[in-house]
């Protein structure tokens, strides 16, 4: 901890951390990867978008090559060259670092963890800006695809369950609400640990029927505050005359934990526990399998088309959900941004003041938890509202499988108990947390 009670950034100054093998092996093999993908999709490109979109993939392919040299040896981050309206602000902040560093550039070992394999990612994004043809092409967009595909028969049989339960809950049947509730946000838990970024693009999709591991994972929840979760919503009504509000679920990837996110809103609206939910997606492609609005409507539209009854029904149902307005879905560019959404407000005040008109924001996954806790390497006992350095829009949740160094919230001693268990606890994907945060307002 540093003398104002802040913890410092997660860098890969320490060789033996995650960051370093984060920026020295793992960011090298998705552009490595990534190259690889773009030359085998070449003629399902030319067909798409015409022969002329051969001298956009070989553009994108030099700076790809060229990336990767820059990370492996440490090279100083360039500035982004595209006109999209973010660019300015991008490379605002890298004028910053640099003022900072006396007019030396940050390089890629030497910047905070978080920022530059975020610059990485938007970095892939200008690329593909910069062509002529390929303006609207996805560079993940295979991978995610496939991930979703593979992961068919566990959609099937949570979709097949969801839809015996819902329709009881429409009927009055009250009483089985809370652990239907802590079953979902289960799912939408443990459906987190299907990331591409974490396993470099690699096949890394659901293969059981998560239902039947639940029992099984429980113990590994390190922190679980879903009660206080359900007991916030609860009580937000209550305060309205029983009038439910909204939820807010800031997304993570897409594929089979889309579908579970998918599934806890369809919870909380047969429920009864939400008016209204508002999904948060990339307005960008982003780490590798981060869900845009092309991927959540493309899931909901294989869906529909599926075979499978109760696929192909909630499908249809969610189409509809978002037609009338019941759900929304939105992509405010700072979800892209090299920011910890401590500074929300400072750089976007308008996604802060929108957050704070929800009942429960949920935030999924990896990426979230560390820019809701400033990828800092906190004492694992300091407390998650601490750790949130001022962020209160709203009550708010993380869901998260652990693929990073940074954790808050722990009891004393469970840290080195669960070390004891598994050294890289912290990173594999195998524990997860349920973490909940009211605003100081409410609490």
């Amino acid at each position: 901890m540093g003398d104002d009670g802040i913890a410092p950034p997660l860098s890969a100054k320490d060789k033996t951390s995650f960051a370093y093998y984060t920026i020295n092996a793992r960011l090298p093999v998705t552009l490595a990867k990534t190259t690889d993908s773009l030359c085998r999709s070449k003629q399902k490109i030319a067909d798409q978008f015409g022969k002329e979109a051969m001298e956009d993939v070989k553009l994108i392919v030099g700076r790809l090559t060229k990336l990767r040299y820059e990370v492996q040896t440490d090279k100083p981050i360039a500035p982004l060259e595209s006109d999209a309206p973010d660019v300015a602000m991008w490379n605002a902040e890298l004028a910053q670092q640099t003022e900072l560093r006396q007019g030396v550039p940050p390089t890629w070992y030497s910047a905070t963890w978080l920022y530059v394999e975020c610059y990485m990612y938007r970095a892939l994004q200008d690329y593909v800006a910069l062509t002529k043809n390929l303006k609207t092409y996805d560079l993940f967009q295979d991978q995610k695809r496939s991930a979703f595909r593979d992961a068919a028969e566990p959609v099937r049989s949570l979709l097949s369950y969801l839809s015996e339960v819902t329709p009881r809950l429409q009927t009055g049947a009250s009483e089985e609400i809370p652990d239907l509730f802590l079953l979902f946000v289960q799912v939408a838990l443990w459906g987190n640990k299907c990331d591409l970024s974490i396993s470099q693009g690699a096949e890394n999709s659901q293969k059981e029927c998560l239902l039947k591991q639940l029992s099984h994972l429980k113990p590994h929840i390190l922190i679980d505050d879903t009660s206080q979760v359900l007991a916030a919503l609860q009580g937000a009504a209550a305060s309205r005359n029983g009038q439910v509000g909204r939820v807010d679920i800031v997304l993570d990837n897409a594929g089979f934990e889309l579908v579970t996110d998918l599934c806890l809103a369809e919870l909380l609206t047969a429920a009864g526990l939400a008016s209204h939910v508002h999904f948060h997606g990339k307005a960008v492609s982003w780490f590798v399998s981060d869900v845009t609005e092309h991927d959540f409507s493309w899931t909901l539209d294989t869906m529909c088309g599926t075979e499978d009854p109760a696929v192909s029904q909630l499908g249809a149902r969610w189409k509809s959900r978002l037609q009338d307005g019941m759900w929304t879905f939105s992509a405010h560019p700072f979800w892209t941004s090299p920011y910890s959404f401590s500074l929300m407000k400072q750089h976007a005040p308008d996604l802060y003041a929108d957050l704070a008109q929800a009942d429960l924001v949920v935030f999924k996954g990896d990426l979230n938890y560390r820019k809701l806790v400033g990828d800092r390497a906190w004492e694992p006992t300091t407390p998650f509202p601490l750790a949130l350095e001022g962020f209160h829009p709203a009550p708010l949740c993380a869901l998260r499988a652990l693929k990073a160094d940074t954790i808050s919230g722990l009891r004393p001693g469970q840290a080195e108990q669960v070390g004891q268990e598994d050294e890289k606890w912290k990173v594999n994907g195998n524990w997860a947390i349920v973490s909940f945060c009211a605003p100081p307002s409410s609490s």
